[in-house]
């Protein structure tokens, strides 16, 4: 793999990543590994069965989100990138829209990333 700019690599998997997840949440998967782990609001999911259980559970089948801010840095073994992200999501018939914080830890493999490491929170006012 050649040498990424961490700028470049995460501004297409938040591209990637979020239009997925906002219009086909299944496909998310692809992105996950059998040894990938997420935290989401505090609850742990690893593996990449119970991470696609856990996003096809929750409560809202539809949502867009709108990214506010992203950073990231080279992390992790070489070519490895931590993302951080804040945003708002958006449902459908929900009067304000919430906003939240995730973090990702991104692993190359071959010529693309997965996600070793997530961490998801709602920021509750």
């Amino acid at each position: 793999m050649a040498a990424t700019n961490p700028d470049e690599v995460v501004a297409a998997f938040v591209k990637h990543y979020y239009s997925t997840f906002d219009s086909n949440r299944s496909g998310i998967g692809q992105l996950y590994r059998e040894y990938s782990m997420m935290t989401f609001e505090g609850q742990k999911f690893k593996g990449l069965q119970n991470i696609v259980n856990m996003f096809n559970s929750l409560p809202f089948p539809v949502c867009h989100h709108d990214i506010a801010t992203v950073d990231c840095q080279p992390y992790g073994p070489p070519g490895g990138v931590l993302a951080f992200v804040t945003g708002t999501l958006n449902v459908p018939g929900q009067e304000h829209p919430l906003k939240f914080s995730e973090m990702f830890n991104l692993i190359p493999i071959q010529d693309t990333f997965y996600v070793l490491n997530a961490i998801v929170r709602s920021n509750k006012a």
